[in-house]
């Protein structure tokens, strides 16, 4: 990967981290799963009169809208809003690594390696210490939530294997249509929705935030680097994200950043590259060893 598109990776990971604090501020002012429409609909229009028909089967569009846009991030919006820290979330949130694993290995009959079954028992073991550091000051139903989301991004990354959208960003729009109505329709049923006729420049900017820089430009730098590149030289740069998460957190936020918690997160970050590491060490191998194969076979 040539320098500025590493520095473009980089660029993706930090604002996909800091995100996590956005969302805190936003949920400020709104109820979290109207903050959750509000981000989609504005992620959608008008973006969706430009990108063009979707390229992948409805159903994969709807299942993944469900999925990802409407459970997952409905899990993730409460965890924040019933105190759930946003460092830890940033961190916990990588879990969805573990049940992507279970999923595609369920689902699309794909065994796990060695490495995957190693950084994924380090990744589990960190994810441990670092709930058991944080006891009483993180809510149980916001870590357990934070999993749920965890659960439903690993499904979602499973579902978005088989769709095998050409264009991630014109996708994530279409995505973001079908999480408008269901979303919107909960928040109507369970929240308060007067903050709607209550907007500041504070809910207006976390909204902003979401929807364009981190769903819009987020993904579509993403997806343009995933097309330029193989995945095994893109997917590592994700593992920044907590970094940055928890470090924004501490800066922005005044949460705690112990020594436990940073060293455990090590563990957590190293258990979640392990997979990544071995996998271009194996594709680099069989480039090498691929000259050696008689050329009548």
């Amino acid at each position: 990967m040539s320098p500025r598109h590493a520095l473009l990776a980089v660029l993706v990971a930090a604002i996909w981290g800091f995100n996590f604090v956005v969302l805190k501020i936003g949920l400020g002012e709104f109820p979290p799963l109207l903050f959750s429409a509000l981000r989609f609909l504005a992620a959608a229009v008008p973006a969706i009169f430009f990108v063009g028909r979707p390229t992948v089967a409805w159903r994969w569009i709807i299942a993944v809208g469900l999925v990802l846009g409407v459970a997952k991030f409905s899990f993730m919006f409460i965890a924040l809003s019933v105190g759930m820290p946003a460092g830890l979330s940033s961190l916990v949130l990588q879990s969805q690594v573990i049940f992507t694993v279970v999923f595609a290995a369920l689902v699309l009959r794909e065994r796990p390696r060695p490495a995957q079954i190693t950084g994924t028992a380090l990744a589990v073991a960190g994810i441990g210490v670092i709930a058991w550091d944080y006891g009483s000051t993180s809510p149980l139903l916001g870590f357990l939530l934070v999993i749920a989301a965890a659960v439903c991004f690993g499904a979602s990354n499973v579902l978005m294997r088989c769709a095998r959208p050409s264009d991630t960003l014109r996708f994530m729009v279409w995505v973001s249509a079908v999480a408008v109505l269901p979303l919107f329709a909960l928040s109507f049923l369970t929240e308060d929705v007067s903050a709607l006729g209550r907007l500041n420049w504070t809910g207006v900017g976390a909204l902003g935030y979401v929807s364009w820089v981190s769903t819009l430009l987020g993904f579509g730098i993403w997806g343009f680097l995933l097309r330029r590149y193989e995945g095994s030289a893109v997917a590592p740069f994700a593992l920044l994200v907590p970094v940055f998460g928890m470090f924004s957190a501490w800066a922005f936020l005044g949460e705690d950043l112990t020594v436990l918690r940073v060293a455990a997160g090590g563990v957590v970050l190293l258990g979640l590259a392990i997979p990544q590491l071995a996998g271009r060490r194996a594709a680099r191998t069989e480039v090498q060893l691929e000259p050696l194969v008689p050329a009548g076979r």
